[in-house]
């Protein structure tokens, strides 16, 4: 009799439980989550339409010829690609890739493209993984882009030396979009911690623009490199949104609706301090761009706006329902509303008719603010518990010049922070030796099963 009677007030609590939910779904839009943030200055926002067009030139058979070309081209010069990478030479490790030397801007790039939805090898690669799985730098990361990046990195390291050597003032720019953006990501990790193998090339000289990433990293390692790790999210785009891990929805397809209502309620009636503190959970990597282009309850798109911060808490906890989630997610529509933001930023700045010397200013004071905006981001996470947050070091990641002007210093084997214990610092040898073998010939391969966490 007792358990007649609980049913009923289970199935209230079940049916009170899903209006919240939906009740805060409907109410979330896409502006809503960068509502704090600060405007995008051009300056910085300008490498990312480039970055795009350079990730859809994979898609290209001939980049001389090209078929799919966004408005005005490629805007790359075909004899600089030093290097394509298809399907066929990864082996499916990776994704395509290109290496362009783009002189006009002084900046070695090396382009992943997204996932091929015909492609097991790229569901392979995005399957390569569960929570907790991956210990890397004190934190957490996707396992199989991190595989996808070491052996990116193991095949292209002596060019991308030579290169650096011979342009010591080009920049090293790791873009991708997608699945790529994770693996650039991770890129980007591996290289900052072991620049050596670059040539001891300086931390300010590399950076990463991910478009539209997966959650590839933990909380900690995501606010930590937000300094050389870029993420740029068009409004309602679903993907860094999606805090349900990935292998579980291709896992659990033929149950996904009963899936992804557990998970939304879960984290819906979880507080969210509660989910800042699972070392395990993955969120988008470094500072974000987030390009707002619409409004609640209006319809149209209006002229694009970027916000940018390091967020801690509120890193694009929830997915908006909303019927552009899965088209925002497309790189022809973040490279054309990318390049519109940044026509619209350049006209302003030219109707104020700024002169060049306070233009200069104006960027140094970007630049101070941005380091100092990190900094409050590591000491947020730190007050948040976020687990294995580390706060910066006044005497090793920002140094004063004496003129009030910080620069990054560059400490020994690229640690930017003090290690907490030498468990959480992996070198590339090791890296190397736990993701590939060699065979009787001596080559390296890529171990067939994945290396156990540490």
């Amino acid at each position: 009799m007792s358990l007649a009677c609980g049913l009923p007030l289970l199935e209230c609590v079940y049916c009170l439980a899903c209006a919240r939910w939906a009740w805060k779904r409907c109410l979330h839009s896409g502006e809503v989550d960068s509502a704090t943030w600060g405007l995008a200055a051009a300056a910085d926002f300008a490498p990312v339409p480039r970055m795009c067009r350079l990730v859809m030139a994979n898609y290209e058979d001939d980049l001389a010829s090209p078929l799919f070309a966004p408005p005005g081209g490629y805007g790359l010069d075909p004899a600089a690609v030093l290097r394509r990478r298809t399907y066929a030479d990864t082996r499916g490790r990776v994704t395509p890739y290109l290496l362009y030397l783009d002189h006009a801007h002084a900046d070695i790039v090396l382009a992943l493209r997204g996932l091929n939805l015909v492609k097991e090898s790229d569901y392979a690669l995005l399957l390569d993984n569960r929570l907790g799985k991956r210990r890397f730098d004190g934190g957490y990361v996707h396992n199989g882009l991190l595989r996808a990046a070491a052996w990116v990195l193991d095949a292209e390291c002596d060019l991308l030396r030579d290169l650096l050597e011979r342009y010591p003032d080009y920049t090293l720019t790791f873009t991708g979009h997608s699945l790529g953006a994770g693996v650039a990501a991770m890129l980007t990790m591996v290289v900052v911690l072991n620049l050596d193998k670059l040539g001891n090339v300086d931390r300010s000289r590399t950076r990463c623009y991910a478009m539209a990433p997966a959650r590839c990293m933990s909380l900690n390692l995501a606010v930590r490199y937000a300094d050389v790790i870029n993420s740029v999210v068009l409004q309602d785009d679903f993907l860094p949104r999606t805090a349900t891990p990935l292998e579980d929805i291709f896992k659990s397809i033929l149950c996904l609706p009963c899936l992804l209502c557990l998970r939304c309620m879960r984290d819906t009636c979880i507080p969210e301090d509660a989910l800042l503190k699972d070392p395990r959970r993955l969120y988008a990597p470094g500072r974000i761009y987030h390009i707002v282009e619409r409004k609640m309850c209006r319809c149209g798109r209006y002229p694009p706006v970027v916000k940018t911060a390091v967020p801690v808490d509120g890193r694009f906890e929830h997915i908006v329902l909303s019927c552009n989630a899965t088209m925002d997610h497309a790189i022809i529509w973040i490279e054309r509303e990318a390049q519109k933001a940044l026509d619209l930023m350049l006209e302003e700045e030219d109707a104020m008719e700024v002169p060049s010397e306070q233009k200069m200013e104006r960027n140094e004071t970007l630049q101070r603010e941005h380091v100092e905006e990190h900094k409050a981001a590591l000491r947020r996470a730190v007050t948040l518990s976020v687990p294995d947050a580390r706060a910066p070091s006044p005497y090793g990641t920002f140094d004063d010049d004496g003129g009030g002007v910080r620069h990054r210093y560059q400490p020994e084997r690229s640690e930017s922070f003090p290690p907490v214990g030498a468990r959480q610092r992996m070198s590339w040898n090791d890296l190397i030796e736990r993701v590939f073998d060699r065979d009787e010939d001596g080559q390296i391969v890529l171990r067939s099963s994945s290396f156990s966490p540490r």
